[in-house]
């Protein structure tokens, strides 16, 4: 399921608002002796990120499958730049740099639980079916927080910027999950400058 950009947040009744991670979104699939960790565009990412999926294997039970975002936490914020080193075709560095700069996954949809989907049921009941799984999670696995306060998403918007969140996004809670469709809000920080070249 994808997003599309909107100037504000909804004003509307009956949405989820939820932080905009700076991250590589991932599809994480729990089997029964595996973890699958799988790029939106169908590549896998289990080589740059064997810490997480050992820790995936370790927290996650069998048959539940997670979309969420990998991100790389530094500082007082996302770093996207150590994140994007991750990438890298040698196995020595990808080693070291599991080390170093330690990934996180941050779930906030479950497709499927129990070896069954859950992508019919409309997004509030996933969401809390997700809670439920993800209650007692530990690090480096994460719950994306999530409000239906209209307010607490605008200062979500505001205090986020600069930590490395993009934004917010805004999910209708009575959708299904609609895989490849443009079915969520999302709301990003501008910014303009003027330039002369």
């Amino acid at each position: 399921m994808l997003a599309k950009v909107a100037d504000a947040l909804p004003t509307d009744e009956g949405f989820l608002f939820e932080p905009k991670w700076d991250g590589f979104r991932a599809l994480v699939f729990r089997g029964a002796d595996q973890v699958y960790l799988q790029s939106r565009d169908l590549r896998p990412l289990n080589r740059y990120f064997p810490e997480l999926e050992k820790a995936l294997h370790e927290a996650l039970p069998k048959g539940c499958v997670l979309d969420g975002e990998i991100v790389v936490a530094r500082g007082n914020g996302l770093d996207f730049d150590a994140l994007q080193q991750r990438l890298h075709p040698a196995a020595s560095r990808v080693a070291r740099l599991a080390k170093e700069t330690p990934a996180s996954f941050v779930a906030f949809d479950l497709l499927g639980a129990g070896g069954k989907s859950t992508m019919e049921l409309p997004q509030a009941e996933r969401r809390l079916r997700l809670e439920r799984l993800l209650g007692k999670a530990k690090a480096p696995l994460h719950l994306t927080p999530m409000t239906r306060d209209r307010a607490e998403a605008e200062q979500w918007l505001q205090a986020f910027e600069g930590a490395g969140l993009d934004g917010v996004i805004a999910k209708l809670e009575n959708a299904p999950y609609q895989p490849g469709k443009r079915a969520m809000l999302k709301i990003k920080h501008v910014r303009s400058a003027d330039c002369v070249v």
